[in-house]
């Protein structure tokens, strides 16, 4: 029998990781716990619709159903994912809607705006990620030993986060390897982590989010390591009025807008990633991109609280963190999922961020 590597059955795949028990087959590191996780809950799904439902033909679930399925998610729109897919509109759409009666559940609620994935489809989709995710180990492994490894990380909005990225491409070389970064809003930072989109994510912790934060890492199977603790400094560019001040207080930059990432939907104070939140800002902006925020400082005066952990390379010499008089401790580290090995370029990567521990102001 000829298998298709788009759809390639998924009990194929369950019963390839079982051999693993017994020395044969695929290693157990490359994800057969994950890959049983994934089987109990598309067994569940099953079992819950033969009560529902006569007996009827039995049917295998498809890689490609899933990746139609992830790719419709990542896009919000089954328009712009058949684009993506190459297909057509309402062979997607048919594709999903066959899955969707197959595992007796809606992935996708459907209207005339678009679509919203429904709290099922949430539940679906982080185990249909990680089955999509060890099939692509395994095809790399033993079907595209020529294709290029890949590595991507997450993080909030830290220069030094990026410059350490630079840093580990330039020993590992891209000849082996694609890399990914992805520089966004705390949320998605563990999302993307939760959902193999990233190897780890960069974020901190303080006195004020650690209970909030840890509990969220926890819901998500996610742990975060610390790399280092630094202070809070006031970022602004060098020709801002107190550019020269030894420390800057709160009171001092009551007149100055302070700016902040945007944190979209999920815009909570615990998932903001500057320190002192919930202060009472006398005026305030919200931005979604690092080098709007340096054009912003510059011809507003405006300013940012951050690390203290300055990068001219990236940013330029024309900027400056002076301390915070009512600084407070930030714990800076990464995220990954709990249990999970780290690859050898992500030993590189943490091993360049921990290079800025002897740099902290």
């Amino acid at each position: 029998m000829i298998l298709r590597k788009a759809c390639f059955p998924l009990f194929i795949m369950i019963v390839f990781f079982r051999k693993s028990r017994s020395g044969k087959g695929m290693p157990q590191k490359a994800g057969y716990g994950i890959l049983l996780t994934a089987e109990s809950f598309f067994g569940r799904l099953k079992q819950d619709k033969q009560t529902d439902r006569a007996p009827a033909e039995e049917k295998s679930m498809t890689l490609q159903q899933l990746r139609y399925v992830i790719m419709t998610a990542d896009c919000g729109s089954m328009n712009e994912a058949a684009k993506r897919l190459f297909i057509s509109q309402p062979s997607l759409s048919g594709t999903i809607k066959e899955l969707e009666e197959e595992i007796g559940l809606d992935i996708f609620l459907r209207s005339n705006r678009g679509i919203v994935i429904t709290p099922e489809g949430e539940e679906f989709l982080g185990y249909a990620r990680q089955v999509a995710e060890q099939y692509r180990l395994l095809t790399d492994k033993y079907l595209d030993k020529e294709s290029k490894k890949k590595f991507s990380v997450s993080m909030q909005h830290y220069t030094f986060a990026v410059k350490a990225f630079v840093e580990m491409v330039k020993k590992v070389g891209m000849e082996q390897y694609e890399f990914a970064i992805h520089e966004t809003k705390t949320h998605e930072v563990i999302e993307n982590v939760r959902n193999f989109r990233s190897e780890i994510g960069i974020l901190y912790l303080n006195d004020f989010n650690e209970q909030v934060m840890s509990k969220l890492l926890r819901e998500n199977s996610l742990e975060f390591t610390e790399l280092f603790q630094c202070d809070t400094y006031v970022y602004l560019w060098s020709g801002h009025p107190l550019a020269g001040e030894p420390v800057i207080s709160m009171d001092q930059l009551e007149e100055y807008p302070c700016l902040a990432f945007d944190q979209g939907k999920n815009n909570s104070f615990y998932l903001a990633e500057e320190m002192k939140s919930t202060y009472e800002y006398k005026k305030i902006i919200k931005a979604d991109d690092r080098a709007t925020l340096l054009n912003l400082m510059v011809g507003l005066n405006a300013y940012t609280l951050c690390s203290g952990i300055i990068c001219e390379e990236l940013n330029g010499a024309d900027y400056k963190a002076v301390p915070l008089a009512e600084s407070e401790k930030m714990r800076i580290g990464y995220i990954r999922r709990k249990g999970a090995g780290i690859s050898r370029i992500g030993r590189v990567y943490i091993e360049e961020l921990l290079a800025y521990k002897d740099k902290l102001l």
